[in-house]
């Protein structure tokens, strides 16, 4: 996602190529860094399969991700290309912003190389292989989703001049990483830091604890979120098709000039004009310290 921190490295570390790229080097992987892979993996798409939505699951059959061990970029890459036009490239890190919008709206998806260890299953501070293809990559085999993620590049790149990456940041927050979306009389998954977590792909649908409120594009770009622990709103898009309008038909410009004047909205935040899904008590985010 965009990375508005002040200390982002600005040029490409060394054994990087000009746009940040690194070679995967696919056979490097040990028996162990598989079988971790396996392991998250087995037991993650359990816990979704009657949770996430139906473009998620689709995606990971078609793209073939059940195959055993972390998957071959070039091999993913050629799939995602006969369906969508994308591909998925190593980096060794965080992309600065015009570099990651960049890759965006040039359908090229940007994730790390590196798995978490054994004993970091559950909680890995830095998106690792597991988090940007398991999470993020089967959506991108859906046409609408996967254009959605391409206006969205083309948009940052776009907004860097008007000195508002914060909201623009709280979008993809909010959608890409950790969206909902209504199915039928459902709330399934979709956000990849969700359904890549198998703690929060309970807490998201389950707990009492968070707000789930329909998703508005002016709202959202006005709220904060959590970066260290379970969010306390989530945003409930009604389809791709929507997002995307939404996306498409908003003249940004102007909208970063408002939002400029507003002031922002905390995580737990409920306004007279939500379209509120599920008001939560907050009982989890108040017990912690």
């Amino acid at each position: 996602m965009p990375d508005d921190t002040p200390n982002a490295l600005h040029r490409p570390p060394p054994g990087a190529a000009a746009d940040w790229t690194i070679p995967q080097d696919w056979a490097r992987y040990t028996e162990v860094e598989h079988a971790t892979w396996d392991r998250l993996f087995a037991r993650q798409v359990e816990m979704l399969q009657p949770r996430a939505s139906t473009a998620f699951l689709r995606g990971v059959d078609v793209l073939r991700l059940s195959r055993p061990g972390i998957p071959d970029f070039e091999e993913l890459s050629a799939r995602l290309k006969d369906l969508t036009g994308w591909r998925v490239v190593a980096v060794p890190g965080l992309v600065p912003d015009e570099g990651f919008f960049r890759h965006l709206a040039n359908r090229t998806f940007v994730a790390g190389r590196f798995i978490r260890r054994p004993d970091q299953l559950d909680y890995l501070e830095e998106p690792d292989v597991f988090h940007d293809v398991f999470g993020h990559v089967p959506l991108l085999a859906d046409p609408v989703f996967a254009d959605y993620l391409q206006a969205y590049g083309e948009g940052g790149l776009r907004s860097l001049k008007f000195d508002s990456l914060d909201h623009l940041a709280r979008l993809y927050w909010y959608t890409v990483e950790f969206g909902l979306i209504r199915e039928g009389a459902d709330l399934k998954l979709f956000g990849a830091g969700i359904v890549s977590s198998f703690g929060e792909s309970r807490f998201a649908l389950d707990s009492p604890s968070p707000n789930r409120i329909g998703f508005d594009l002016r709202r959202v770009m006005r709220t904060r979120y959590r970066i260290d622990d379970f969010q306390q709103t989530y945003f409930v898009i009604d389809s791709f098709e929507d997002l995307l309008a939404q996306t498409l038909e908003t003249d940004f410009a102007p909208l970063y000039g408002e939002l400029a004047t507003l002031s922002d909205l905390a995580p737990e935040a409920v306004l007279p004009t939500d379209r509120v899904i599920q008001r939560g008590d907050q009982s989890y985010a108040g017990a912690r310290p």
